[in-house]
């Protein structure tokens, strides 16, 4: 057993709290007696193996990352400025790999198995961590995390890194002002969340607004209420979903309605939400360009149990939607391309 293996070991077995502070002091305690030359990369190599991602802790580390990409044990990969980065990091074994997800996903109450192989859970930072293991991965398991950042907080933000212009940060400020009811558009990476934030951030203060996401990344200052959308546990209970949140918050008066993403059946309670008022909504989409994004919003909102007719959602969208912002990243630099008024 090496020095490493060795520590976490009696840290484990010492009682201590598994809180990453309780953790640092018995390591450091441990350490004194059992390997007084151990240098303090190792020691924060085995708190980060105990209460932490292990390896992955020193790419998280690094601010200029927005995604880890882990395909197996050896094989790790970075996303920074837009470009994917091979990493010399690894893991010892599978087994190891494994362990840091069953740290994030046991306290949700989440499980990963031959029965359950596909797992998604939300990082104490708000990173988004999804994970798949066989027999739905034949080659071993996958772990993919998602970056929760937000280096540019407002429009001169956006001015700075070159996603907008001045006269287009000019323009966004105003569909805010002028309560249109806006899509947010682009694939995937191109920054539609970060620009939620920022646009969210100009609704004004004494404004109602509720916020509802899949896992909590926007920071809406002033009169807001905030509704997160839960997976089911590992007993397949207690799930809470998006078009279930939305229905909700209309009986929360809301003036606003900022959903983080629409992605399922909870597009056709967004657009009956848009036209019975809360002007100046907002949500964001995956798509490549507006007349895609207004299409993928009623494949979504066709794609739930109810079978509304589909002319009827067709009617509802044209109605509900003024404004679509698309992005899209150019040479690694998020940028808004279009924004195109539907009226």
């Amino acid at each position: 057993m090496d020095m490493r293996s060795r520590l976490a070991a009696a840290v484990l077995t010492s009682g201590v709290p598994l809180d990453r502070p309780a953790v640092e002091r018995a390591v450091m305690d441990i350490a004194r007696s059992e390997a007084p030359l151990a240098p303090p990369d190792v020691l924060r190599r085995v708190v980060d193996d105990i209460v932490g991602l292990g390896p992955l802790e020193d790419l998280l580390a690094d601010e200029a990352v927005t995604d880890v990409l882990v395909n197996g044990p050896s094989e790790i990969w970075v996303e920074r400025g837009g470009e994917l980065l091979l990493t010399d990091v690894s893991f010892d074994t599978e087994r190891d790999l494994l362990a840091v997800v069953e740290r994030v996903i046991t306290p949700l109450g989440l499980r990963l198995d031959r029965s359950s192989p596909i797992v998604d859970a939300r990082l104490p930072d708000g990173s988004r961590l999804h994970a798949v293991v066989p027999p739905a991965t034949p080659d071993g398991p996958i772990v993919a995390i998602r970056r929760f950042t937000q280096a540019v907080a407002d429009l001169e933000g956006l001015i700075r890194v070159g996603s907008v212009s001045r006269s287009v940060a000019d323009r966004l400020r105003m569909l805010v002002l002028d309560r249109r009811n806006v899509l947010v558009s682009g694939g995937t990476g191109t920054g539609k969340t970060t620009l939620l934030n920022v646009l969210s951030s100009l609704i004004p203060t004494s404004q109602r607004t509720v916020i509802i996401e899949d896992a909590s990344e926007l920071r809406v200052v002033g009169h807001r209420v905030r509704l997160e959308a839960q997976p089911p546990n590992a007993e397949g209970r207690g799930g809470v979903a998006l078009d279930q949140l939305v229905r909700a918050a209309l009986r929360l008066r809301p003036d606003r309605i900022v959903v983080g993403e629409v992605r399922g059946p909870e597009a056709l309670d967004l657009v009956s939400a848009l036209n019975t008022g809360h002007a100046g909504s907002m949500s964001t989409i995956h798509a490549n360009g507006p007349d895609e994004a207004l299409l993928r919003l009623e494949t979504l909102a066709l794609s739930g149990s109810r079978r509304p007719a589909p002319d009827a959602v067709r009617r509802q969208i044209e109605a509900a939607v003024d404004t679509v912002v698309q992005l899209a990243r150019i040479d690694g630099v998020r940028r808004v391309v279009e924004i195109r008024d539907l009226r």
